[in-house]
């Protein structure tokens, strides 16, 4: 059930967010923090560091493989409660890109931050669900192998 939440909740925000910078002109150029972080809407046809642009089919076809087997693992699995929180930040995340790309033929884009002198790639709160949800199954995967003697 805590998937289920998570998943719709990243969604939720993810689209709403992305409807709300899209829809005020006003909003696709914002300083926040004068050389670190701004509001600056994109249209992204491909995937992170826009890899693959122009590609929407196959990135589709591939979210959608990726989110029928996360929810197929969580059916037929005994994940613990971290992965099952790492698969469902993916779902959602997943599913926020993929509407995107399905609706639009694009991802919606907006959070541009620059590090260190470097502009990073603008990005969305799906993309943002997707790389925390990687990052904590990694701690998942790694405390499981120390937990299991590996």
């Amino acid at each position: 059930m805590i998937t289920v939440f998570i998943s719709t909740a990243v969604l939720v925000l993810d689209l709403l967010s992305k409807y709300l910078i899209q829809s005020n002109e006003s909003w696709h150029l914002i300083t926040v923090i004068d050389g670190f972080f701004q509001i600056r809407y994109a249209k992204n046809t491909g995937m992170a560091w826009s890899m693959l642009s122009g590609q929407t089919a196959f990135l589709s076809v591939v979210a959608c493989a990726a989110i029928g087997f996360m929810v197929w693992y969580l059916k037929t699995s005994r994940p613990d409660k971290l992965t099952k929180i790492c698969l469902a930040l993916m779902i959602g995340g997943a599913a926020g890109n993929l509407y995107d790309r399905l609706t639009f033929g694009y991802v919606r884009d907006f959070l541009d931050f620059y590090i260190f002198g470097y502009d990073f790639p603008i990005f969305n709160i799906a993309d943002s669900a997707l790389c925390i949800g990687v990052f904590l199954l990694v701690i998942a995967s790694l405390r499981e192998g120390k937990e299991n003697g590996a």
